[in-house]
């Protein structure tokens, strides 16, 4: 099997998703397409393809690191640490911040692409017990 055929195959599970997925289920994905692909090569191939910029890994506060295409429109995340529940973002309520943190920092960001933990409007307005 060629890795070629595995990059292709994972970027198109991404894309077709729209959203985030755990290397288990891109996986899953994938093998339709390709029943002998091994999740090593699976997990070594998102690992790659991150590194180079065609996709980005989150710690989105699950069990596993979750994958997306980045050819998707920028956005981040809001992810409530009580019910679990992720609000997307607008990149253009960030980018200035963004472009600030290179200015000041010199820092060249790669991957733009937040993923910030709090309390929703919901649970905020939940008794406490």
């Amino acid at each position: 099997m060629r890795n070629t055929s595995v990059n292709h195959f994972i970027l198109l599970a991404l894309e077709e998703a729209g959203a985030h997925l755990t290397a288990q289920q891109v996986h899953e994905r994938v093998k339709a397409s390709l029943p002998s692909v091994n999740p090593s090569t699976i997990y070594r191939a998102l690992e790659r393809l991150a590194r180079e910029g065609l996709i980005s890994m989150t710690d989105m506060g699950g069990e596993a690191m979750v994958f997306e295409t980045l050819s998707l429109p920028p956005h981040h995340h809001l992810i409530c640490q009580q019910c679990g529940h992720t609000y997307t973002l607008d990149d253009g309520l960030v980018q200035d911040w963004f472009q600030q943190v290179q200015q000041q920092s010199g820092f060249n960001i790669q991957t733009h692409h937040l993923a910030l933990y709090g309390v929703c409007p919901y649970c905020q307005q939940q008794p406490k017990p």
